[in-house]
């Protein structure tokens, strides 16, 4: 049997191409990384800040005092909301960065 190298051009081209259709893959899994990403950082956000309300709320109604309750929790819970997003995106910047360097 007689085989027949390709011409280098060929392989080039093929290699290319290649690299191109693992890069859109790659972009294209990375978009709904992202918007799930979007709903984790929302729900990691909104649930503390909901839960602070919610147990403002109550102690407003059980309680006396010269300020509001609702309103110091929900503040609170939207500070550890946003703390809870920070940590999960520096943890996925990091483990990004880790990927890209391997």
């Amino acid at each position: 049997m007689n085989k027949k190298k390709a011409p280098p051009n060929f392989v080039q081209k093929i290699g290319t191409e290649s690299v191109k259709k693992i890069k859109s893959k790659k972009k294209h899994e990375s978009t709904w990384f992202g918007l799930g990403m979007m709903g984790l950082i929302g729900w990691s956000v909104v649930v503390p800040t909901l839960l602070g309300a919610a147990l403002g709320i109550w102690l407003d109604k059980r309680t006396t005092v010269s300020f509001s309750w609702t309103l110091t929790l929900l503040v609170v819970g939207l500070c550890i909301g946003c703390l809870n997003a920070w940590h999960w995106m520096s943890k996925q910047h990091k483990d990004m960065q880790e990927d890209e360097n391997d």
